[in-house]
């Protein structure tokens, strides 16, 4: 089994993984390009014990829509009556090419926040996030699911 198969079929069983995991097959996965992320996405994470995955959790956090390569609303959220709202007190972010160890690919690079999301592709519906914030010492890895 490839790594777009064995991330697929983690993610389509609830998304849990060891970072470890994530992280080879996270390198085995080929770039995307900055127009093939425009959409909207719904977000899951690979590990919930992480700091970082917890805020999400805390915040509802649904995914990411991304208008065009100079609008991207990082995190939208479920509120408790359901509907999905951007959260944009954190800032918004932009799409451009940047390199994860050694492979370019499109990034979320945040306005306001020291933190830089690098994606890859497991098919033409599912990314792979790495959230790469600066002073956290792992990348939180993640997955969305193209919605529109």
């Amino acid at each position: 089994m490839n790594a777009e198969q064995r991330l697929a079929k983690i993610i389509e069983s609830g998304g849990t993984c060891d970072r470890d995991t994530v992280e080879e097959l996270y390198d085995r996965l080929a770039p995307v390009s900055v127009d093939f992320m425009l959409g909207t996405w719904r977000g899951g994470l690979f590990n919930r014990d992480d700091a970082l995955a917890g805020m999400l959790l805390g915040m509802n956090w649904y995914g990411k829509r991304f208008v065009d390569p100079d609008h991207v609303e990082p995190l939208l959220c479920r509120s408790p009556d359901g509907s999905i709202y951007s959260y944009e007190r954190l800032g918004l972010a932009r799409l451009r090419e940047v390199a994860l160890r050694g492979t370019v690919s499109a990034a979320m690079v945040y306005d306001k926040q020291p933190i830089i999301d690098h994606f890859r592709r497991v098919d033409d519906r599912l990314v792979v996030g790495a959230m790469d914030a600066k002073g956290q010492p792992d990348i939180l890895y993640f997955h969305l699911t193209r919605t529109r």
